[in-house]
């Protein structure tokens, strides 16, 4: 399992969770209360719920780079180029627009 938090304007908003069944994306709850938040995404209105897909969502496959770029990225880190949460991980830490990803390290 693979877990990354998903930051808007420098603040946790959520939590983006890959295992065997799928992605999971839940909002953080002190997101939810606070006075400042706004969805990550049109696709990702803010909820309690847990959002679930077989492949990765939308919006976050649209964070990975293309072309030339996301060449780079996959022979730098040697990813497998089908591997799209292994490639957000490494490449979406700071992206261009309010989101960004951390990769949550497993102790």
């Amino acid at each position: 399992m693979r877990s990354v938090n998903v930051l808007m304007y420098d603040t946790l908003a959520g939590v983006l969770t890959e295992d065997d069944e799928g992605y999971h994306f839940t909002y953080d709850s002190q997101y939810l209360v606070s006075q400042d938040r706004e969805p990550i995404s049109l696709t990702l209105p803010i909820t309690e719920d847990t959002y679930t897909s077989k492949i990765l969502f939308p919006f976050f496959d649209g964070l990975i780079p293309e072309g030339w770029l996301l060449d780079i990225t996959e022979k730098n880190w040697k990813l497998d180029p089908r591997d799209r949460m292994g490639i957000l991980m490494v490449s979406c830490n700071d992206c261009i627009g309010a989101v960004s990803i951390q990769e949550i390290k497993e102790s």
